[in-house]
């Protein structure tokens, strides 16, 4: 199991920027694969972007490809998501999630690890 908290949510303008990070504690986190996930008001959560274990391959949502970046420092357990360009459509909660499978997935149920989640709003 491996613990995740997230940090850095808050409120942004449209066209403003904001990053998420989500620090790990338990067990190795260059071990898992992570992704970011988002859940708006009434809405399913969905996938937004996921890192390998090496960060050598990331994957994206149509949706936040060009926008969001997501990044990982293994020496500090942190997966970070940085978000530009933000749109009123951004606004969720965020949630980061840890993987033990070798394969980056896009799939909620691949991952088995998750933080709280962190509210990110998005005014016009």
């Amino acid at each position: 199991q491996v613990q995740l908290v997230e940090s850095g949510g808050g409120l942004a303008q449209a066209g403003g920027s904001l990053r998420l990070s989500c620090a790990a504690s338990g067990r190795t986190f260059s071990r898992y694969a992570m992704g970011w996930f988002r859940q708006a008001p009434g809405k399913e959560r969905e996938f937004v972007t996921a890192i390998s274990r090496n960060g050598g391959n990331t994957y994206y949502a149509d949706s936040v490809e060009g926008r969001f970046t997501i990044s990982r420092d293994n020496a500090k357990s942190t997966v970070y998501l940085q978000m530009n360009s933000l749109k009123p459509e951004d606004t969720a909660v965020y949630y980061c999630a840890a993987s033990a499978s070798p394969y980056v997935s896009r799939r909620r149920n691949a991952y088995d690890n998750w933080g709280q989640g962190t509210q990110v709003t998005v005014s016009s």
